[in-house]
């Protein structure tokens, strides 16, 4: 089923992101948080891709087992940089026999080991290609595209972004799910501006708790994303005082603010970064939803 129908059914909902672990030997683990938080009754379950497809197989195979082992509607990753139109195709193709019909359409970024020919072979240059590409290749998928609350690090202005944004819905994109964000107030912004640039599609807010202070670091300064003065504050005086579980601690209790600010607002739902932390985000969600 494409991931929108539901959206549009109307009732809130969460939303989960995974990441396929680097190590096999780590999947039990993980397949195993991710089954206790399939009895969340997420209304999806979405898998990342590493940088210049990277983990490609490991993203076929745990969607496809998250689907079929724990019952969960599962969209893929997909980045096009570097990638061959056939090679994207074969994706595509192996995810619609596996029964998974959501992809979230990205460009990426070139893995560090890139070869020195991986940008000449770039026929897919854009989000915007890659979800055309999708809506001919296999229209009876459904395609989510990212936005960004504080604008993408390479636009040249936020309304620069937001022409690109529109572009990627019109050229097959069903729905947004934003990058992470802090302030609730961005993403309020965000929803305000597409609004009235024409974008009338779902835009599902992205929200991660923080749960160390090198991991949030590393993640903001990829994404551009900011962490407000106050709360970075905060989380450097909780890691003096008790170390990572205070920050974790505190990560968790203000993340949780934020998406029970955003379920009352009236968003469609809210999606998890979940950083494969089954308890962090059961304590997260914990009753913000009659189903949780």
């Amino acid at each position: 089923m494409r991931i929108v129908d539901q959206i549009n059914a109307g009732e809130q909902f969460l939303s989960l992101e995974f990441f396929p672990p680097k190590d096999k030997n780590e999947w039990p683990v993980f397949f195993k948080s991710a089954g206790r938080l399939s009895r969340l009754n997420p209304l999806f379950a979405s898998v990342t891709y590493g940088a210049g497809g990277s983990t490609q197989g490991d993203t076929l195979e745990i969607v496809t087992r998250l689907k079929k082992e724990h019952g969960l509607e599962t969209m893929a990753h997909l980045t096009c940089v570097g990638a061959f139109r056939g090679e994207v195709r074969r994706f595509l193709d192996d995810l619609a026999l596996a029964e998974v019909h959501n992809v979230l359409a990205l460009r990426g970024d070139p893995s560090n080991d890139a070869p020195p020919d991986f940008s000449t072979r770039r026929t897919l240059l854009h989000a915007s290609d890659l979800a055309a590409y999708i809506k001919n290749a296999h229209p009876e998928m459904g395609i989510g595209v990212a936005g960004y609350p504080e604008t993408h690090p390479e636009a040249a202005s936020p309304l620069e972004d937001l022409s690109f944004l529109k572009l990627k819905l019109g050229q097959g994109g069903d729905f947004v799910i934003t990058q992470l964000f802090f302030d609730n107030n961005h993403y309020f912004d965000f929803v305000d501006r597409a609004r009235a640039a024409g974008v009338n599609q779902p835009i599902i807010p992205g929200i991660i708790p923080v749960v160390s202070l090198k991991v949030i670091r590393r993640i903001v300064s990829m994404c551009g994303a900011t962490l407000p003065p106050a709360y970075l504050a905060e989380l450097e005086e909780a890691d003096r005082r008790g170390g990572a579980a205070a920050v974790q601690k505190l990560g968790v209790a203000y993340a949780r603010s934020q998406a029970r600010e955003l379920l009352a607002s009236g968003v469609p739902g809210v999606h998890i970064y979940t950083l494969n932390r089954d308890e962090m985000v059961l304590e997260l969600v914990d009753g913000l939803l009659p189903s949780c």
